[in-house]
């Protein structure tokens, strides 16, 4: 018997939970981003009268006010999207301990074992659709089918608050004509090697010989291919299986370039409070903190690290990424941007072995002090506590990196799949 897999997604989710908040807003254009003012920060959700006026999550900022000249942009509050979230994961366990998430906004879910109390996997769509709109008073679109990747194509081929069933009987009528980037990890550069070869939809892809696609993308040509034909396999992972995010992270292109090791020591501060900050409100710690450097000839690269214990304390995350700088930075042009991400995120909670060379006493007073901070700046403004290395410039210390903050969903290949050829990473 076929399983039962649902895949749900809160339309235009960060907009939408903000607009829930803020109904004046109602009827205007609008934009979850960064800092309009300064030269950093892009858009990291809209609402539909954005999105038909041609803004698209990604763009810079002014990018998006040259398409959308009335939009109005907000602030990002990851701890409110995360709480909906949550809520949202209290309604899908009344139907079910297997659901996965794919960010904060994107589940699926296996009802399979729910259909003998709850009905088809139609019915359970709907109610959970109406339950999610009368309780959280957001939308969502669900897709329904027999395995992940066919419910994902069903979440997004309606929008906004649609549910769409792909099975055996009809889903070579309304998949197969769709183009092959609607596929999961289809992207542009994939896309354009597939049409080289004549390969533009999904049914094209279903039909191409395994081996022939192999060729020329490698493993992730027969991924795909098992994609495309409706047989992947992979299990839906039971609930509280991983915090719903992969990890936290800022990168900013800096007010002026950095032509110092004390300008970058600034900026990776101011970032690495944000980072930390981030973790705190949405109570993780991580394991791996990681650092992106862009110069101003656009050449870049990235370094990661563990750190010797799951942390939240910004010392700690800026001390281990301006160490993957000086490891591998050489100086040869100013930088334009910098980033830090925190990775392999675990609950607040989660017990871990103590070091003996590792003074705790220490880290948890800092771990205080951090909050302090955060209590200072909650009630009285960012800018009313400061570090002290922030002001030895003036122009890169008027960087306030905590509003324009990006979270990064778990891949679907991090927990492994079954297609019938191994694992794909």
């Amino acid at each position: 018997m076929d399983r039962v897999i649902l895949h749900s997604d809160m339309n235009s989710c960060y907009a939408s939970i903000e607009l829930l908040h803020r109904p004046e807003l109602r009827g205007r254009p609008l934009a979850v981003g960064g800092d309009p003012e300064a030269r950093h920060g892009i858009v990291l959700a809209k609402d539909e009268i954005a999105k038909k006026a041609g803004v698209k999550t990604g763009m810079a900022l002014w990018q998006a006010r040259e398409v959308c000249p009335e939009i109005i942009f907000v602030p990002p509050r990851m701890y409110l999207y995360l709480r909906f979230s949550g809520l949202a994961h209290e309604i899908y366990a009344d139907y079910t301990d297997q659901q996965e998430a794919f960010g904060v906004d994107e589940s699926w879910l296996d009802v399979t074992n729910s259909c003998t109390l709850k009905g088809d996997g139609m019915t359970i769509a709907q109610d959970i659709s109406r339950r999610i709109k009368r309780e959280l008073g957001i939308t969502v679109s669900i897709g329904v089918s027999w395995n992940k990747i066919f419910a994902k194509l069903g979440s997004d081929y309606k929008k906004p608050d649609a549910i769409t069933r792909f099975g055996r009987d009809n889903y070579k009528e309304l998949i197969y004509p769709l183009p092959a980037s609607d596929l999961l990890y289809v992207g542009p550069k994939t896309e354009a090697k597939l049409a080289r070869y004549g390969i533009h939809t999904i049914g094209q892809l279903a039909k191409a010989n395994p081996c022939f696609l192999h060729s020329f993308l490698g493993k992730m040509g027969y991924v795909l291919s098992v994609f495309a034909r409706g047989e992947d396999q992979t299990p839906v992972n039971h609930e509280n299986a991983e915090v719903p995010i992969k990890s936290i992270g800022n990168s900013t292109t800096t007010p002026r370039d950095l032509m110092t090791y004390n300008d970058v020591s600034v900026i990776v501060y101011l970032l690495a409070e944000s980072v930390s900050a981030r973790l705190r409100e949405n109570n993780f710690l991580c394991n791996v903190v990681e650092i992106s450097v862009r110069d101003n000839g656009l050449a870049s690269f990235t370094r990661q690290k563990k750190v010797a214990a799951p942390t939240d304390i910004t010392s700690e995350i800026a001390k281990a990424a301006l160490e993957l700088f000086k490891e591998n930075y050489r100086w040869e042009r100013p930088i334009r941007s910098l980033g830090v991400r925190a990775s392999s995120l675990c609950a607040a909670n989660t017990p871990w072995q103590i070091s003996l060379f590792m003074d705790q006493l220490q880290r948890e007073r800092k771990q205080r002090m951090d909050r302090a901070v955060d209590d200072i700046r909650r009630r009285f403004g960012f800018y009313s506590i400061q570090r002290g290395i922030s002001i030895t410039d003036a122009t890169l210390k008027s960087l306030n990196a905590k509003e324009d903050n990006t979270v990064h969903p778990h891949s679907y290949m991090e927990f492994g799949n079954r297609t019938g050829i191994g694992s794909a990473t």
